[in-house]
């Protein structure tokens, strides 16, 4: 009998502060959120938490969310990151190696 995986996806959020309007969430914070809910539920995915980092560069992996993002997956809380942006995969694989 073949278990199916269940899934416990993290949802990155972040928008760059050069980026934003300087409203105290961006909208572009808020479609990202939309997208990737509705990713995940049409996937049949369990959504463990949101992780935003709103006025954060991505150059610097010192981002508060981001880095208790990184903590879930090491506590095995988190097995899956769904994210808009795929250098933030990228970046999370190195990090994480």
């Amino acid at each position: 009998m073949e278990t199916k995986t269940r899934y416990n996806a993290a949802l990155y959020c972040r928008l760059s502060r050069d980026d934003s309007s300087g409203n105290a969430e961006s909208m572009s914070i808020q479609s990202q959120r939309e997208m990737l809910t509705v990713y995940a539920k049409e996937n049949g995915y369990n959504i463990f938490d949101v992780y935003t980092d709103d006025g954060y560069s991505g150059v610097s992996f010192d981002r508060p969310n981001f880095q208790r993002m990184l903590d879930d997956i090491r506590h095995g809380r988190v097995n899956m990151v769904l994210t808009k942006e795929p250098y933030v995969k990228l970046r999370l694989i190195k990090k994480l190696s």
